[in-house]
C-alpha cells in the first residue's frame, strides 16, 4: 500500500514537472515558437539615430557616456516587457486599448503626438538607409533615397506572407549589424578598463553632454515600438487561460532579454569604437560620411566598408519596422487604415526634403532623437494607466513595485528633458 502511494506521488510530481515552466522551455521548438517579436522591436534600438548619437557621444566625450547606454537599455527592457504584457493580457495593442479607455478627443491628440514620433523615427531611419547606400556604392543621395524607399517597401510588403517572414528578414539584418560591430570592436582595440569604469559610473561633464545623453535615451527607448510590441505579441500563443497568458509572458521575457541585450552590445560597441578611434585621435565626428571616411585611414579600408554595411542594414530594417508601427498607431487610435505604399511615400517626404535642401543628415539625426525623447513619456503614461487596471489586465496587472518603477522612469525622462530645454534657452548646449 505504501509503495503504491509512493508510485502515485511520484507520478503526480512527474506530471507537474512536465507541466512546469522549466520543462516547457527546455523543449527548443516550444521556445522558438515565441521568439521573434522582440527582435523586430530591437531594430529600433540599433537604428541610424543610435549611430548618430553614439558616434557623436564617443568622439566628443570618449567612454564617459557608456553608462547612458546601459541605463537606457534597462529602461527599454522594462518598458518593452510591460508593452508585451499589455498585449498578452488584453488581446489588444496599446493604441487599441487607449481608444477603449480614453475619450475620442484625447485619442486624437495621442494619435497626433504618436505620428510626430513616427515621423521623427522614420526620418532617422530613412536617412540612415540612404547614407548607407551612398557610402557603399557612391550613388547620389537623392537616388539613394529612392532606392531606400523601394527596398523598405518590399520588406513591408512581405508582411502579407505572415509576420514570421518579416521576423526572419529583420533578424538577418540585425545579425549583420551585430557581426559588423563585433568586427569593428576587434579592429578598434579599445581601453577595456576605461570602458568598464564608465559603464558603471554616471558622468555628465557639461550641457552638450546632456544633449547627447538625452539623444541617446531618445535613440535607445523608442515610442513607436512601445506601441508596436503590444501588437506583435498578439500573433503568438493562443491559450487565453490565465496560465496560458502567464506562460506566454515568460516566453516573451526570454525573447526580450535576448534581443535587448544584443541591442545593448551593439550600442555600447558604437560608443566604444568611436571613442577608441575618433576621440583617441583628437577627431570630433560631425557627419556619417566623415565617420565612414575617417575609419579607413585609421583602422583600415575593411572597417569603413563594414561600417557602411551596418548603417545600410540598420536603415533598411528600422525603416520597415517604423512603417509597420505607424500603421498600428493609426489603426489603433483613430481606426484609420491607409495603404502601406501611400504611407511609405508620405513618410519619405521629410527625409527627401532634408536631402534636397542640403541639411546635414548627422545633425538632423541627432535632433530627431531628442524630439523622440520628448514624446516618450506619452506612451509610457498611457501604458501605466491601462496596465494598472485589474479589470483590464486580470492577474497580469502591474504590482505596486512595477507601478513605482514606471512612475520613476517617466519622472527621470521628464526631468532630463526639462534640463535640456533650460540649457538650450540659456545657450549652454
Amino acid at each position: 500500500m505504501k509503495m503504491e502511494k509512493n508510485i502515485a506521488a511520484q507520478k503526480y510530481i512527474n506530471y507537474n514537472n512536465r507541466r512546469s515552466f522549466l520543462y516547457k522551455i527546455s523543449k527548443l521548438p516550444f521556445l522558438l515558437k515565441f521568439l521573434g517579436p522582440a527582435f523586430i522591436v530591437s531594430v529600433a534600438y540599433i537604428d541610424p539615430g543610435n549611430f548618430a548619437t553614439n558616434i557623436s557621444g564617443g568622439s566628443k566625450f570618449n567612454y564617459i557616456l557608456i553608462w547612458v547606454i546601459l541605463w537606457s537599455n534597462l529602461i527599454a527592457i522594462f518598458l518593452q516587457t510591460m508593452s508585451a504584457k499589455l498585449g498578452i493580457a488584453t488581446g489588444y495593442n496599446l493604441p487599441e486599448m487607449c481608444s477603449k479607455v480614453f475619450p475620442k478627443s484625447l485619442n486624437f491628440i495621442f494619435w497626433f503626438i504618436a505620428e510626430l514620433g513616427a515621423m521623427a523615427t522614420d526620418l532617422a531611419e530613412f536617412l540612415g538607409g540612404t547614407l548607407g547606400i551612398f557610402l557603399l556604392f557612391h550613388i547620389p543621395m537623392i537616388y539613394s533615397a529612392i532606392l531606400t524607399g523601394i527596398v523598405t517597401y518590399i520588406i513591408c510588403y512581405m508582411e502579407k506572407y505572415g509576420q514570421q517572414v518579416i521576423e526572419i528578414v529583420i533578424s538577418v539584418l540585425v545579425a549583420i549589424i551585430c557581426i559588423s560591430y563585433t568586427i569593428e570592436l576587434f579592429l578598434a582595440k579599445p581601453d577595456w578598463t576605461k570602458v568598464a569604469i564608465h559603464t558603471i559610473i554616471p558622468m555628465l561633464p557639461n550641457g552638450e553632454a546632456v544633449l547627447i545623453a538625452v539623444g541617446m535615451l531618445g535613440a535607445t527607448v523608442m515610442p513607436h515600438v512601445i506601441y508596436l510590441h503590444s501588437h506583435l505579441v498578439k500573433h503568438r500563443g493562443n491559450d487565453l487561460s490565465d496560465e496560458g497568458k502567464q506562460l506566454h509572458l515568460k516566453m516573451e521575457k526570454i525573447d526580450i532579454a535576448i534581443a535587448m541585450n544584443i541591442a545593448f552590445i551593439v550600442n555600447a560597441a558604437m560608443v566604444i569604437v568611436s571613442a577608441a578611434v575618433f576621440y583617441k585621435n583628437g577627431m570630433v565626428v560631425t557627419s556619417m560620411e566623415q565617420a565612414h571616411k575617417s575609419l579607413q585611414p585609421l583602422i583600415g579600408n575593411f572597417s569603413s566598408v563594414v561600417f557602411g554595411i551596418a548603417l545600410l542594414s540598420s536603415g533598411l530594417s528600422s525603416s520597415a519596422v517604423g512603417t509597420i508601427a505607424g500603421q498600428t498607431i493609426m489603426k489603433g487610435f483613430i481606426n484609420l487604415t491607409i495603404p502601406v505604399n501611400i504611407r511609405r511615400l508620405i513618410t519619405m517626404l521629410p527625409a527627401i526634403l532634408i536631402i534636397s535642401i542640403g541639411i546635414d543628415p548627422m545633425y538632423a539625426l541627432v535632433i530627431s532623437q531628442v524630439v523622440l525623447s520628448f514624446i516618450l513619456p506619452f506612451p509610457i503614461i498611457q501604458m501605466l494607466i491601462i496596465a494598472d487596471r485589474k479589470d483590464l489586465m486580470g492577474k497580469l496587472a502591474n504590482t505596486t513595485f512595477v507601478r513605482f518603477l514606471g512612475i520613476l522612469i517617466t519622472t527621470i525622462i521628464i526631468i532630463l528633458n526639462a534640463i535640456l530645454l533650460f540649457l538650450t534657452f540659456i545657450g549652454k548646449t
